[in-house]
C-alpha cells in the first residue's frame, strides 16, 4: 500500500459494514412487503422460517424464464441447481443443462448483469432478494403450473421502490426509514483500527477517496454512525450516487460530475478541478484530478470494494486501478469448523450470539462453498473438485482477497501482500489465509 498514491473505498458492506442477519431480514421484507401490497402476490411470503436464508449464497445466477437458480463451475457448467427454493438433483441438472456451458455464461462471465434473462446475485443488497424470487416461483408453481416466469418486472419495480434516490428524503418504502430509526441494530460501527488506519494513510500523504452508489443523504447518515460527525474530514473527495459499474465504464459525457447542494444535484460540470463532495461522475475526470493532485503523470490507485459486479471488475477492468476484494465469506469459512478455536481478532466477535437467523456469509447447506464445489452425478467417482466461476473472478480480477479492513488496518504500509497474478496461483491473494476449501487434502471437511 505504500507504493499506492491514492486509496479509494466503497462503502457499504466495505467500509460501513452491517449485522448481516438483521439487515437480510429487513431487504427481505421491504421487497416482499411492496409484492404483497402493491402487486397482489401471495401473503405467505410475508414469513420466513428462521433458517430460510440459508438460501441466500453470493455468486448465483437467477434464470429469470426457468425460475431456476444456478451455481456455475468456473468453465460455465451447472454445478448446483435449484427451481425456486427446491434443490434440483443431478439428474435434473444434467437434463436442464447438461455438461455444457450455460446458455448465458459468455455475457455473464463479462460482467453484464442486466439481462431480461438472468441475474446476478452478488452482494448483501440484492442477496435477500434471491430468496423471495425463489419463493416467488414456489408460490406460483403451487398455484397455476407455469412454464416461462414473469415475476421479474415486478422484483425490479420492488428494488426501485425501495432503493431510488428519493426514498431516503421522503421516507418512503420499507429500507430508509428503518436504518433511520433504528441505525445501530443494522450498522456495526468502524473499528478504532480502521479509522487510525484510515489516519495513518492520510498522514503518510495519500489521497482518500470515498465512492459509493448510495445517495448523499443515505451516505452521510451511515458516515456519521460509524466515522462519526467528522467522516469528511477522512476523505479527500467524496463521491455519492456513482451509479457503478457506470461510474467507470462511462465517458465524461454520458456521466458528468454534478455538485450537490442540500443533497439535491446541481448542473453537470465540464470539469473535475479542486477535491470536495460531488454526485455521479466517472473515473476518467477523477483521474485528471488525481493527476493535479499527486503531481504524477500515472498515479497508482487501489480500490477496495465488495462487488465484482460494481467495483472490483470495472475498476480492473476500465480503470487499471489496484483492487482489493473485501469477502466476508472468508469468515464464514473458519465458522465451518469449530474444532479450530483461532485466536485471530476476527474470531472474538460474538455478534451472533443468541440470533436466531445464521449470518448470510457461513457456508450455505444448501448451496456448499463459495469457493468449490463437486461435479453433478458424480457421487462415486474419484474426488473432482472444481472451481466455482466466483472463485474464479476473485484470482482474476482482484489483486487481493481480504474479509474485512480490520483484517489489514494493523499492518505497517509497506507490508508487502502477494498478489494473485504471482505464480497465477489461485490462492496466493487471500490474506490472512486462503479459504480452507481451496487447500489441498482439506476439501472433504468444508464441502459437505
Amino acid at each position: 500500500l505504500s507504493d499506492c498514491d491514492v486509496m479509494g473505498f466503497d462503502l457499504d458492506h466495505t467500509l460501513c459494514r452491517y449485522h448481516l442477519p438483521q439487515s437480510a431480514r429487513l431487504i427481505y421484507d421491504s421487497f416482499a412487503q411492496y409484492l404483497v401490497a402493491e402487486k397482489g402476490y401471495d401473503e405467505d411470503l410475508l414469513t420466513l422460517a428462521p433458517d430460510s436464508l440459508d438460501f441466500c449464497c453470493k455468486g448465483l445466477v437467477l434464470d429469470i424464464e426457468e425460475g431456476n437458480f444456478l451455481k456455475l463451475a468456473e468453465d460455465g457448467t451447472v454445478l448446483r441447481a435449484s427451481h425456486g427454493t427446491k434443490s434440483m438433483t443431478p439428474e435434473e441438472i444434467l437434463e436442464a443443462y447438461g455438461r455444457r456451458e450455460w446458455k448465458h455464461f459468455n455475457t455473464v462471465s463479462g460482467m453484464i448483469s442486466r439481462s431480461a434473462k438472468y441475474y446476478l446475485y452478488d452482494n448483501y443488497f440484492d442477496l435477500p432478494g434471491a430468496l423471495l424470487c425463489a419463493r416467488v416461483v414456489d408460490s406460483l408453481d403451487q398455484h397455476d403450473a407455469q412454464k416461462k416466469y414473469d415475476f421479474w418486472k415486478d422484483m425490479v419495480a420492488a428494488i426501485q421502490h425501495n432503493y431510488k434516490i428519493t426514498a431516503f428524503k421522503e421516507d418512503c418504502g420499507t429500507y430508509f426509514p428503518e436504518v433511520k430509526n433504528h441505525p445501530d441494530k443494522y450498522l456495526q460501527r468502524c473499528p478504532e483500527s480502521v479509522k487510525k488506519w484510515l489516519k495513518q494513510l492520510k498522514s503518510a500523504g495519500k489521497i482518500l477517496l470515498l465512492i459509493t452508489s448510495s445517495h448523499s443523504d443515505y451516505c452521510r447518515l451511515l458516515c456519521e454512525h460509524i466515522l462519526g460527525n467528522d467522516f469528511e474530514e477522512y476523505f479527500d473527495i467524496v463521491i455519492t450516487n456513482a451509479l457503478k459499474p457506470g461510474f467507470f465504464s462511462h465517458t465524461p459525457n454520458q456521466r458528468p460530475f454534478r455538485t450537490l447542494e442540500n443533497d439535491e444535484e446541481q448542473e453537470a460540470l465540464l470539469s473535475l478541478d479542486k477535491p470536495g463532495w460531488y454526485s455521479q461522475g466517472n473515473a476518467i475526470q477523477l483521474y485528471e484530478l488525481l493527476k493535479k493532485m499527486t503531481g504524477k503523470l500515472d498515479p497508482k490507485v487501489v480500490y477496495f470494494g465488495d462487488s465484482m459486479h460494481s467495483d472490483i471488475f470495472p475498476a480492473r477492468h476500465y480503470s487499471n486501478w489496484e483492487t482489493v476484494f473485501i469477502l466476508e465469506e472468508l469468515l464464514g469459512d473458519k465458522v465451518t469448523l469449530p474444532a479450530e478455536a483461532e485466536s485471530e481478532p476476527l474470531e472474538k466477535k460474538g455478534k451472533y450470539e443468541g440470533d436466531d437467523l445464521q449470518a448470510p456469509y457461513f457456508v450455505s447447506k444448501q448451496w456448499g462453498s463459495f469457493f468449490v464445489d463437486r461435479l453433478p452425478g458424480l457421487e462415486n467417482a474419484e474426488e473432482t473438485l472444481i472451481h466455482t466461476w466466483s472463485c474464479k473472478c476473485i484470482s482474476t480480477y482482484s489483486t487481493i482477497a481480504i474479509p474485512s479492513l480490520e483484517a489489514i488496518a494493523d499492518l505497517p504500509l509497506d507490508y508487502r501482500f502477494t498478489r494473485f497474478s504471482t505464480n497465477s496461483s489461485a490462492t496466493a491473494g487471500y490474506y490472512p489465509s486462503p479459504p480452507r476449501a481451496l487447500l489441498p487434502n482439506e476439501e472433504s471437511v468444508t464441502t459437505k
